[in-house]
């Protein structure tokens, strides 16, 4: 299939439909007592949906989707974009005033809401523009139940050929670190380009198994969004995921090759794994000891000496492959995405026999800018541009991209976009470099920034993750603008002393230059959430609403 001719992400899932056998298995929700649905089965229900869409709206209006991952979420997005509609989706974890926003600004015609706890959310704030309500689940409202409209036995089938490469696909709100989210009106063509460039990146991990895909990230966030349509290139079988909490027991049931997530994820495994480590003794400490050694040489490039050749293939049969098992046993790589990650971490992960691939983008980029390869993996880096984007370095070192991937714009929001997008270059707000080998580097935010009294810039993000690291810190919060040091929020269990963290933070500051370091901190056992509006929905921190809930607090250390 060649990506570059198609006109639209519709005609990409139909025309990979005459390629699949329709009886093979494609989408499975990991809920008890949900079926697997073949290609044949979602085909058939995207016709009947776009049939029941399309009387109901108008060329280009908006379709919102509140639900969480489920078959009914891809069946949804497509059936829209066929009958003609942009997809708007977004996150379940919004506060009320996002969702009240939301709705005012793209104002959609119709909404799609899984269930009642959903609806709730949103209930209050529906008003004229919306003229029908569809639901996955019963839901106390005048709605159209899905099961309903997919029950009926006659349905045309049309394909939408009409749909143009610089046409919207759908409108992604961000997360919205700071004020209100803005929609990103992203294009097919944009995504079929981003697609373009990872299934490149995809065709060495998809040649020795067949690809599954576990999903849990919500589809709702662009990456993931976008992860769908690489999954239907692939002719991938895609598992979605129970809750977060079930994610490792998922694990073993779906057996993933491939796996998306956010940094967060891989900091709580690392913490996971590396508990599990320090319980050890004797043999099995050495191995492991000796496993990340030489994986970490591996990962170098470095050459092994006959005995460590012998000594890895030992580690790589006792100690790597057992590390697999606990995660399906198939794992290809894990693509991590939505964050900076850890140096540590992902070198840890890559000797451990975990291989994870590092790579940056952002909503605006549809998503994807550039990922590590699997041949050569710098952890250090976000990897190599994708070949159909450009990415180039401004004289203050803000990274810019051009290409078919660039939105088209920001949602009734011309100025912002106008500062945004200039000369074809999107400005992404994030400072980094290119290396000898073309692999970017991300080395600073350009809004996060902290400046001290002495005018130097700081990166509170480095140090947070640095942090981070040490099992008993579960989250930190650094703080430190226009003053003479750094003090920082430290959350922790509430087992855990001042003096253990004091002891902490005082070997952690060795490893720091002098205006990064730590001079004091204050104990909080309160975690940053998505519910009291301390994280977004993509698990970032929001600092201004850090700053306004503890001023007072990172204050009183002055």
């Amino acid at each position: 299939m060649d990506i570059s001719k198609l006109n639209s992400l519709v005609e990409l899932y139909f025309k990979k439909t005459e390629e699949v056998d329709g009886k093979r298995p494609f989408l499975k929700w990991l809920k008890p007592g949900k079926p697997t649905y073949n290609w044949e089965d979602i085909t058939q229900r995207i016709f009947k949906l776009t049939a029941k869409i399309k009387p109901l709206i108008n060329e280009g209006d908006r379709c919102l989707i509140l639900s969480e991952n489920r078959p009914y979420w891809l069946m949804t997005d497509i059936a829209i974009m066929n009958a003609g509609g942009i997809s708007v989706p977004i996150f379940t974890t919004y506060s009320a005033n996002d969702y009240e926003y939301i709705l005012n600004d793209c104002k959609p015609s119709l909404i799609f809401v899984s269930n009642q706890d959903q609806f709730n959310k949103i209930k209050k704030f529906i008003n004229n523009d919306v003229k029908k309500i569809i639901s996955f689940e019963k839901i106390d409202s005048d709605s159209l139940l899905i099961e309903e409209i997919l029950g009926e036995k006659i349905y045309e089938k049309n394909i939408n050929k009409n749909l143009k490469r610089n046409m919207p696909a759908c409108i992604i709100y961000t997360s919205g670190t700071s004020g209100n989210p803005k929609g990103v009106i992203l294009s097919h063509g944009g995504i079929l380009s981003n697609c373009e460039g990872a299934v490149e990146l995809l065709k060495t991990l998809t040649k020795k198994k067949d690809p599954i895909f576990l999903t849990w990230l919500p589809l709702s966030h662009s990456y993931e969004h976008t992860v769908q349509f690489i999954q239907i290139i692939v002719g991938a079988k895609v598992f979605y995921a129970e809750s977060l909490e079930k994610l490792i027991s998922n694990m073993v049931i779906a057996k993933p090759t491939i796996m998306t997530a956010v940094p967060r994820f891989y900091q709580n495994l690392y913490t996971k794994i590396n508990m599990n480590f320090e319980k050890q003794s004797g043999l099995k400490k050495y191995l492991i000891y000796k496993t990340i050694f030489l994986g970490k040489k591996l990962l170098r490039k470095e050459k092994l000496s006959l005995t460590e050749k012998i000594l890895n293939f030992l580690c790589e049969k006792l100690v790597r492959k057992k590390i697999r098992g606990q995660f399906g046993g198939n794992l290809q790589a894990f693509v991590s995405g939505g964050g900076a990650l850890d140096r540590n971490i992902g070198e840890f992960l890559n000797a451990t026999g975990l291989p994870t691939l590092q790579g940056y983008g952002l909503t605006e980029a549809s998503p994807v800018v550039s990922c590590n390869l699997p041949n050569l993996v710098k952890v250090e880096t976000v990897g190599p541009p994708f070949r159909t984007n450009k990415v180039k370095i401004a004289e203050d070192g803000e990274i810019l991209i051009k290409g078919e991937n660039v939105m088209l714009g920001y949602w009734n929001l011309k100025e912002e976009t106008e500062k945004a997008i200039k000369g074809g270059w999107l400005h992404t707000g994030d400072i980094g470099e290119l290396d000898n080998n073309n692999y970017l580097k991300i080395t600073d935010r350009k809004k996060d920034l902290i400046v001290n009294l002495g005018g130097d810039n700081i990166s509170p993000s480095k140090i947070e993750n640095i942090l981070c690291l040490n099992e008993n810190i579960k989250q930190s919060f650094v703080y430190g603008d226009k003053k003479n040091y750094l003090v920082s929020l430290i959350v922790c269990e509430k087992e855990i002393n001042y003096e253990q963290i004091k002891l902490i933070i005082e070997n952690i500051n060795k490893s720091l230059t002098l205006i990064e370091k730590i001079k004091k901190f204050v104990i909080i056992h309160e975690e940053f959430t998505i519910e009291n509006r301390m994280l977004t929905p993509t698990l970032k921190l929001k600092r201004k609403e850090i700053i306004k809930n503890y001023k007072q607090q990172l204050e009183n250390l002055y």
